[in-house]
Formats: structure tokens, C-alpha cells, sequence
């Protein structure tokens, strides 16, 4: 398929915070819950961090061993003790704060749309995808979902992105990533080769918000299907 922003496309891959639902009701509903637990969230998030800086062009041979080490470092406990708050407040504990969240208006009529036209469709989040479930009915037409720390990374590693594309088994050019966070999602993605949509808050748009390398900024999945479809 050959469109006027995006050239020849063969799939689409999707991340999935922010992306695939809207940051600030997931946000206000997950806010005592983070109270709660601010004595893990901030030092988890610092090691994420590190995960990031450590390795900004390639990947962890383990990559949960140095995530639980880097942990336990922070909070002054064993690996064991780390391993088990992780998945108890981490992987299961925000498990249910997903559960009655609603997608992007036009996200799953635009990945259904992908499917059915021939268009292969991915997942590539930095957490599990089966954390969210069925996302929103939307894994039914993915044919791949994929956490990037599966691959030994974190977006924006390109390791992250060339697992993408060889899982996909399709030139890098030929991929269109579509996230909300421009430094792991777009500039991730195009310095693997790939094209990139940016989805924005119309308040961002409003202010004017910008990207030299995206190369479509939306605020609407129905922007991005029209853009895509266009020139079907």
C-alpha cells in the first residue's frame, strides 16, 4: 500500500500506554494506587532509567535479572524479596486497572480496517502485552505482540526495533510505528529505518507541538486512517 505520507507500507505496530487509550483517565484511576506504593514506583522508575542509559543502543543478555538486581540495589533488599514486589505490584497489581479502560475512539476500527485490508498488525510495548489483556478486543487482529523486554531492551533501543522488524519478517521502510512518547516511540522507531505517527493531546496540538521526523503528528485515529487510506 502506497500513500502520500508513508510510502509502501506492509505493516503497522502499535505501542500500547498512551497510544492505544488516553494517558490521564488511566492515569486518575491508577493515582492511589502509586500513593500507596511511591516507596517502590520511584526507585522501579529510576531503574528503568538505567535500563535505558545503560544500554541505549543494545540489550541485557537477561534482562529481568538486571532489572530485579538493579532493584534490590534500590531498595535496600534481596533479589528474591525485589522479584516478588515487582510481579506483586508491578506485572499483577496494575493488572486491574486496565480492565475497564476504553480505547482510543477509532483505534480498533482503524486496526481492524489494517487487518482486513491485508496489512499485517503488531504490538511493541515496554511492558507485557498480556498485562492489558485482550486489549480492548484489539489482539484478535494482531498478528504479533511483543514486550520489548522479551528482546533484552527497552525502547528506544534499536535492538528493540530490529527484533520488531525480524519478527514481522519485513523491510524496516516498509513499518509503521505508531506511539505517543517521542523520544522512545518516534525517535526509536525512525532511527531503526521505520516510519513513524505520533499521536499528540489536542492540547499539545493546540500549543503548537511539533516533530522534524515524524512523519505524521495526529491527535485522532480517524486523522490516521484518512491519511493512510487515502490514496488506497
Amino acid at each position: 500500500m502506497r500513500t502520500e505520507y508513508f510510502g509502501e507500507i506492509k505493516a503497522v505496530a502499535f505501542d500500547i500506554d498512551g497510544t492505544l487509550y488516553k494517558e490521564l483517565p488511566f492515569n486518575l484511576r491508577v493515582a492511589p494506587y502509586f500513593l500507596i506504593h511511591l516507596n517502590f514506583f520511584l526507585p522501579f522508575n529510576k531503574v528503568r532509567k538505567e535500563l535505558r542509559h545503560n544500554k541505549p543502543e543494545g540489550f541485557y543478555d537477561d534482562f529481568n535479572s538486571e532489572q530485579v538486581r538493579l532493584l534490590s540495589e534500590k531498595l535496600k533488599c534481596s533479589p528474591e524479596k525485589a522479584e516478588k514486589k515487582l510481579n506483586k505490584i508491578v506485572y499483577e497489581g496494575l493488572k486491574k486497572y486496565y480492565q475497564k479502560l476504553k480505547p482510543y475512539k477509532g483505534a480498533r476500527d482503524f486496526i481492524k480496517r489494517l487487518k482486513e485490508t491485508g496489512i499485517k498488525v503488531a504490538i511493541l510495548s515496554d511492558f507485557p502485552p498480556e498485562q492489558k489483556g485482550d486489549i480492548w478486543g484489539i489482539k484478535d487482529y494482531c498478528d504479533f505482540l511483543l514486550g520489548s523486554e522479551q528482546t533484552g531492551a527497552l525502547k528506544p533501543s534499536p535492538h528493540v526495533f530490529s527484533v520488531l522488524q525480524k519478527t514481522l519478517n519485513i523491510p524496516a521502510e516498509e513499518i509503521l510505528y505508531v506511539g505517543n512518547n517521542h523520544k522512545y516511540d518516534i525517535e526509536g522507531s525512525k532511527k531503526a529505518g521505520m516510519k513513524a505517527a505520533w499521536i499528540i493531546t489536542p492540547g499539545k496540538k493546540r500549543s503548537g507541538t511539533t516533530s522534524e521526523i515524524a512523519d505524521v503528528i495526529f491527535t485522532e485515529y480517524s486523522e490516521l486512517e484518512t491519511k493512510f487510506f487515502e490514496n488506497k
